[in-house]
């Protein structure tokens, strides 16, 4: 651990999320128009209490593997950081220009689950929708993973299955629509390949370059 003392001033970086927080949240009204985008695959996808706990979950998944990333490779922790601030500014801009809503369904009954389905209800407006904030980190997430080596199984396996319970989390608790969810996974996927991609094969290059020389 000692090791990684000199790389302490990147876990500054992380000083960004509770700006954006606050973002979210200046954004987070009906003082726009707002738009539902709910389609016949909605109506389907049923109300399930349940699915609050990975929904909750996100918080801890997001900010424990940016941790995790920076303690096994700086460069991946910066990109996956970098990853989730274009992407949520870019859906700072949507929701200020094209604000959705996601009517939310009566939550009857007692138990842990409703309660916390409760609890976010009261905490988060059904605003700021589309894209899906919480998609778009987890699939940074996701493809930040891919690119640490020498990791255990044990996050090898655990990120994608935590994940994909956390995008579905959004649907079965009636946060967000499927366009919601598609538009994260687009914009994600698109700046990952610009990130990472792109990035990889400069860097070959440039090393091809240097060994021919």
């Amino acid at each position: 651990m000692s090791a990684k003392k000199k790389d302490l001033p990147y876990l500054l970086c992380l000083l960004v999320m509770p700006a954006l927080g606050f973002l979210y949240t200046l954004l987070n009204t009906d003082a726009r128009e707002a738009v539902i985008l709910s389609t016949t695959i909605d109506e389907w996808i049923p109300f399930v209490p349940a699915f609050i706990l990975p929904y909750i979950l996100w918080y801890a998944f997001i900010l424990g593997y940016l941790f995790y990333f920076w303690y096994k490779d700086v460069q991946t922790f910066l990109k996956t950081l970098v990853i989730i601030v274009i992407g949520e500014l870019v859906c700072f801009v949507i929701y200020f220009y094209f604000q959705t809503t996601v009517p939310r369904p009566d939550v009857a009954g007692d138990g842990l689950f409703v309660d916390l389905v409760r609890m976010i209800y009261s905490h988060d407006q059904p605003y700021n929708a589309f894209p899906s904030i919480h998609v778009l980190t987890t699939f940074a997430i996701i493809f930040g993973n891919f690119n640490i080596k020498d990791k255990h199984l044990f996050h090898t396996a655990f990120v994608p299955v935590m994940g994909s319970l956390i995008i579905l989390s959004t649907l079965f608790v009636k946060q967000h629509y499927i366009l919601d969810v598609t538009s994260s996974i687009f914009l994600s996927v698109f700046l990952y390949g610009i990130l990472f991609e792109l990035y990889g094969v400069s860097t070959k290059k440039s090393k091809q370059a240097y060994v021919e020389k």
